[in-house]
């Protein structure tokens, strides 16, 4: 392979140049972001979530009370009731 014969084809070409892209063309131009109404409004309410409180205290301190009492009964009925809604919503 010859170098000086492509560097001739190259030059005829004008391969060597580089060419403009499309974003230096628009330098101009500006980025912008818009955040639609439901983008908003999830971030409102998982900055909200994340604020508040996962665990219910209350219930909480109800059930370890009834545990220590004995008095915490739960039907297996109401439990197999509750995992199908889970499940099948």
């Amino acid at each position: 392979m010859r170098i000086d014969a492509y560097m001739q084809v190259s030059q005829l070409y004008n391969t060597n140049k580089a060419k403009k892209s499309v974003a230096a063309e628009k330098a101009g131009a500006t980025d912008s972001l818009e955040i639609s109404d439901f983008g908003n409004a999830y971030q409102v309410a998982k900055q909200a979530a994340a604020q508040g409180s996962s665990v219910r205290e209350d219930r909480v301190k109800d059930i370890q009370a009834r545990l220590a009492a004995g008095t915490y009964n739960v039907s297996i009925e109401d439990v197999a009731d509750r995992l199908a809604e889970q499940l099948l919503a």
